[in-house]
């Protein structure tokens, strides 16, 4: 994978293991196993997020639930067919696992993709503005992550019509959500969403010019 490759999707996230890993698939002949990691917010909530880890980190950092952990990778999407549709996963896939550094933020991510829908935004009965955007963030091998996002406030206003194919860096946290699914009339199941819920954004042809300003790179490296 290339610099850019590497650069367009980074994540880091500090928590606690919630449960043991379980086998998922095999690449290459190499397993993979998924797992899940509770990370706290500020206000206290938890986001409970799923992690894919590999056989190869899995025999240098003991992951068992309550072990405190950093995970440095990228969050991924994958489609999980079901029955004769396919549903859209998401995934934080490590490339380290590490002791777990409390001194840092405990849920950062940083992505630069493409819109491919229309943003949808809406207000909430409280007249809370949100904007939910589907951002396409370039892979290896001819592959895209969909990542999902959600914005607030003036940064939703500022993005509800911007074009499909605009290209946007946005910065943020990996949050999850619980919601009711309606698969018929009579039938409902509760499923969690994952999603970017975005605090800063750069657009278009101007992100590389404002990001050496922001430092962005410098301010980074250390962390991912």
């Amino acid at each position: 994978m290339n610099y850019e490759q590497m650069s367009n999707n980074k994540l880091r996230l500090t928590g606690t293991v919630t449960e043991s890993p379980v086998y998922s698939h095999e690449v290459c002949g190499e397993e993979f196993y998924e797992t899940k990691l509770s990370v706290t917010r500020l206000s206290g909530q938890e986001d409970v997020i799923p992690v894919t880890v590999s056989e190869r980190l899995l025999s240098r950092q003991e992951i068992v639930p309550g072990a405190r952990i950093s995970v440095v990778g990228q969050f991924r999407s994958y489609n999980k067919a079901e029955g004769e549709r396919s549903r859209l996963l998401l995934t934080a896939f490590a490339r380290e696992i590490l002791p777990a550094d409390e001194e840092v933020n405990p849920n950062m991510i940083e992505i630069i993709g493409y819109i491919c829908k229309n943003p949808v935004y809406r207000t909430t009965p409280f007249k809370r503005e949100i904007c939910d955007v589907l951002l396409a963030v370039n892979r290896a091998y001819n592959k895209s992550d969909y990542i999902p996002c959600i914005m607030w406030g003036r940064n939703a206003r500022f993005i509800k019509d911007m074009p499909v194919g605009e290209k946007l860096w946005v910065s943020g946290r990996v949050q999850s959500r619980v919601y009711t699914k309606c698969l018929s009339e009579d039938v409902s199941e509760e499923r969690v969403a994952y999603e970017v819920s975005v605090s800063k954004i750069l657009v278009g042809s101007r992100i590389e010019e404002e990001l050496t300003a922001m430092n962005t790179e410098q301010n980074y490296s250390q962390l991912f």
